[in-house]
């Protein structure tokens, strides 16, 4: 499956941990994907607004602003709504997974993850959108 260079989907990954956002950058960089990363919550919801992803892979656990707020702010704004948002966490509880949804979250994956997993979610994600 080749694509046009101007079909390249970006993906916006929002990970404070710098070798799992490397390892998942490598990762989705060698499927064609064009990824943006920040650090933390707030340069994430910035990147957002104005780098217009496809998608966001985002933390739970971030500096500054926490994922959650992060998806609850994008999917509440009628700009950003239909950015399709993975949660991307170590927190594998339940109720994690509830509050994932309620504040908008199209699908949630646990760290440590299976890469094949996640591709599958991106390209589900990303043919409904």
């Amino acid at each position: 499956m080749t694509e046009n260079k101007n079909d390249k989907k970006k993906i916006l990954l929002v990970e404070d941990e710098k070798d799992m956002a490397y390892a998942v950058t490598l990762q989705l960089e060698a499927k064609g994907y064009e990824i943006i990363t920040a650090s933390d919550g707030r340069e994430g919801l910035e990147k957002a607004r104005t780098k217009k992803p496809d998608l966001i892979i985002l933390d739970l656990m971030l500096p500054k602003i926490d994922g959650y707020k992060v998806c609850r702010m994008l999917k509440f704004d009628d700009k950003y709504k239909n950015i399709p948002i993975i949660l991307f966490t170590a927190r594998a509880q339940d109720s994690d997974k509830k509050v994932g949804k309620e504040v908008g979250a199209d699908a949630y994956i646990t760290k440590p993850f299976e890469p094949s997993a996640l591709l599958d979610k991106i390209r589900e994600l990303l043919t409904l959108s």
